[in-house]
């Protein structure tokens, strides 16, 4: 029987790309061998390579505006490390937000670089929602946000405007939502949450902003060459670039961002509407500052989690507990979430309030 993955990444993607990929392992464009097993060099892949890249910035509505798109390895973890590498000037400083776990690990990367200034901070209320009404240093090297809060079930809904590069994790929203992405200048997205499987990170960045900070880089860690490289300065994650690939290509064919977002607004008002009106839940993160991916919530009487967790369970729903740091539940609802599966969670929400 189906099981609904509310798994918070890796995670779901769409049936379509499994079965793709699947054939690709056996054998890649006819070609006798598997993607698994071609050389990262071989015109099969270099294709890949460059359509997955172009992709990515059509999408995004970057393409033929000055940026680069990268396929590289590290996750965000290491991203975190790549932006006050590359951005951040010799005795500078960089401006951070903190919303999250997600950015409180960025900021603990960039203070061995240099003053890191944190803006604001929703951390004495567990982080339930997104600071607002900070000011940004005008002298800052750049500044640093999360999109999306993954543990805590909370999402930026405006950007702030400011005169210094403006860089942001979208690992758990990116191709989500439309935005004017010609607002940041560095975008970077591990792809295991919403675009592929894990293995590679997407970074979109604007090349004017490289090469201004008088650091020595690490080749490994400098976009520059990267970039030079065609994102293949060293051997690629060729499955999980693939997958991405298609994926992308996955978007594209449902209309792009701006149909993808209608969906997902569609499935999260759904989730929404039942935590809301069931005596029996309550949300977890601030209502204005709601995530649209991720979707945190608890029961009102924890008694009744024996229950409730035998009723999702029999229905076949996967990966619905709650991070540590919150508790209670979390739906993960990603581009490739169908809407059925959301309300498989909502009849198994009302099937308890019947019970108890």
């Amino acid at each position: 029987m189906k099981k609904h993955n509310y798994s918070a990444g890796p995670s779901i993607l769409p049936q379509e790309v499994f079965e793709k990929a699947s054939k690709a392992i056996l054998n890649f464009n006819d070609s006798g061998l598997s993607i698994l097993e071609i050389s990262h060099r071989s015109k099969d892949f270099v294709a890949v390579m460059e359509e997955a890249r172009s992709l990515a910035l059509e999408l995004l509505g970057l393409q033929g505006k000055g940026y680069q798109a990268l396929f590289l390895q590290g996750g965000a973890s290491t991203a975190f490390l790549m932006a006050p590498y590359n951005l951040m000037k010799e005795n500078g400083k960089a401006a951070y937000l903190d919303s999250g776990t997600w950015a409180t690990a960025a900021i603990k990367e960039a203070k061995l670089f240099g003053d890191t200034v944190v803006v604001a901070s929703s951390k004495e209320d567990n982080y339930t929602y997104v600071p607002k009404g900070y000011e940004i240093p005008a002298d800052a090297d750049y500044f640093h946000c999360t999109s999306n809060n993954t543990i805590f079930g909370t999402q930026m809904k405006d950007f702030p405007a400011t005169n210094v590069p403006v860089v942001c994790d979208m690992s758990s929203d990116i191709f989500s939502r439309e935005l004017d992405f010609s607002k940041f200048d560095l975008i970077y997205a591990g792809a295991q949450k919403n675009m592929g499987p894990a293995g590679t990170t997407l970074v979109v960045v604007k090349e004017e902003i490289l090469g201004k900070n008088g650091r020595t880089i690490p080749s490994m860690l400098d976009y520059a060459k990267h970039i030079k490289g065609e994102s293949m300065y060293n051997t690629p994650p060729v499955f999980a670039v693939y997958v991405s690939l298609l994926t992308l290509q996955w978007i594209k064919e449902k209309g792009g961002i701006a149909a993808v977002e209608k969906l997902n607004n569609a499935k999260a008002e759904l989730l929404y509407a039942e935590i809301d009106r069931n005596p029996l839940f309550k949300g977890a993160a601030a209502v204005e500052d709601r995530s649209n991916m991720n979707v945190t919530f608890l029961l009102n009487n924890p008694e009744h989690t024996e229950t409730f967790d035998a009723l999702w369970k029999a229905a076949n729903i996967s990966g619905l507990p709650g991070h540590r740091s919150v508790g209670g539940y979390r739906a993960s609802i990603y581009n490739a979430m169908p809407i059925e599966s959301v309300q498989v969670l909502v009849d198994v929400m009302k099937a308890l309030e019947a019970k108890v």
